[in-house]
Parts: C-alpha cells; structure tokens; sequence
C-alpha cells in the first residue's frame, strides 16, 4: 500500500519505499516501475519514484489530502540589485508597470490552497508536430494518459514550493534565459521532472484557456531584459496572450509543435 506521509518521512527506509512504489506500478495496467532515488533541493530531500509505460517516462508526484499551496505571493518579491536594473530599464524601454511587484503579480496566480491528485507525471513533455492543440488529448488517451490541469501542472513543477521558480526566487545571473547554457532551470526538479527550463517551448493543459512553462520566446525574443526573459518559467506564470495564439487557426505560424505533459491517474 502507499501512504503519503510515511513516503515523505525521512525516516521511512527505502525497503519500504521500493516496495510502495512496486504497489503503485501494480495499479495501473502496464506501468513499471525502475528506479526510487533521494534528491535534495530548495525543499530538503525528496523521494523520487521513476516508473515507465509504453517507452515514456514517468515521475511520482504525490500531493497530501489536505491540499497544495499554488501561485506566487508578490508581497515575496525581493529583487537583487541587478534584477532591479534590468527591470527598470524593461519599463523605460516597453512601459510595463513601475511596480515589479504588480507586473509579477499581473502574470501569475494568486497565493491559494487547492486539492489536487497523486500522479504520475510525465518526466519530459509529450511532443506533437502537424498537431492541433484540441487533437493531443486523443494522441495522449491513445498511450493511456490525458492532459493536467492546470493546477496539477503548477504543482507538479513546483512542488508546493512557495518560490518563484521551482528551483528558488532568482535566475541564475544577469543573463536572458535564452543565453543561460547551465544552471538550475536545466535540472530536474524535486519530483525528477524536466520542466520550465525553456521560455520557447511552453505546455498546453486541460484549460484551452491556460498555457505554462513558458511564453513562447516573447519576451526573450521581444528583448525585455534579462530579469523579465526569465519570468515566463515562474512555477505560477499565466501568459494571458499565449493560450489565444495557439488556439488560433493560425497558431502553426507561432509553434511548431505543441508540447503537453502527460499524466496518468493513481487509484489512491
């Protein structure tokens, strides 16, 4: 049987814990499982299962019956000197707020506690060329997956951790995220997920009308600046432009391919 509790305890021995994750694997038809490891990262250690069902990776996220911590407080945002030049020099250059905290706060979810499932969760997204983006939940239901909502996604990236981004509050240097060639966002993330580490290639979700991991290459592209390049892979970020391009009939002028994070559903 699998008890989240005694799993995040870091007394529980992994004897245990290989056996959990054997149950797990037991429940749903054609999953395996390969591999439990330790991690430690902004949140302490972590437990990681690995498990695997038709060549695609999968990744244990476990969430506690009381419910998850999501979105991003602005009243958190604490800029080091450089982020607070090259946000300055965004708003004399573009005109966004005066207020780094407000223009945060304008494309992320608000601060809340919800109730999501235990998962397992693609470890790399689902990659789909000559797509629509209303066709990938019949592509994922055809390998025994559907799509994450929303809040199952921002969970899953960061681990109810209450930070920016999953790996903390800061980028990694005065840098555009398209320029950064190492660092944190490149790693795996407390659950052994690969995820928010490229602004170009955002996920599609259940929601038609919410895209996440990034913006598109906008900002990036657009030349923003260096903090704000690095915004769109915010655990919390909400591109309110994005979801409209890749609905649209022309939405193959923008990507092409749409990626989407398969998960699986875990009778517990």
């Amino acid at each position: 049987m699998f008890d989240r509790n005694e799993w995040d305890d870091p007394e529980t021995d992994d004897a245990w814990a290989t056996s959990a994750a054997r149950w797990l694997a037991e429940q749903v038809a054609g999953v395996e499982f390969t591999e439990l490891r330790t991690v430690t990262g902004i949140s302490g250690s972590r437990r990681q299962a690995l498990f695997e069902r038709a060549g695609v990776r999968y990744a244990l996220v476990p969430a506690p019956a009381g419910g998850v911590r999501l979105g991003f407080d602005p009243a958190r945002l604490a800029l080091t000197a450089e982020e607070a030049a090259s946000y300055a020099g965004s708003v004399e250059e573009f005109g966004f707020d005066p207020d780094p905290a407000a223009h945060v706060a304008s494309v992320t979810g608000p601060a809340r506690t919800v109730r999501v499932p235990s998962l397992l969760v693609g470890v790399e997204p689902a990659v789909f060329e000559d797509t629509a983006p209303g066709d990938v939940p019949a592509a994922l239901a055809e390998i025994g997956a559907r799509l994450p909502t929303p809040d199952e996604w921002e969970y899953a990236c960061g681990g109810g951790a209450p930070t920016l981004f999953h790996w903390g509050d800061h980028p990694p240097g005065d840098v555009t995220s398209y320029e950064a060639k190492d660092g944190p966002h490149l790693r795996p993330n407390l659950f052994g997920l690969s995820v928010a580490h490229d602004t170009y290639r955002p996920e599609i979700t259940s929601d038609p009308a919410v895209a996440v991991g990034g913006d598109g290459g906008e900002a990036a592209c657009g030349g923003y600046g260096a903090f704000l390049s690095w915004l769109p892979l915010a655990t919390a970020y909400r591109d309110p432009g994005l979801p409209e391009m890749l609905q649209s009939p022309e939405w193959d002028d923008y990507f092409d391919e749409i990626r989407a994070r398969p998960v699986i559903d875990l009778p517990i």
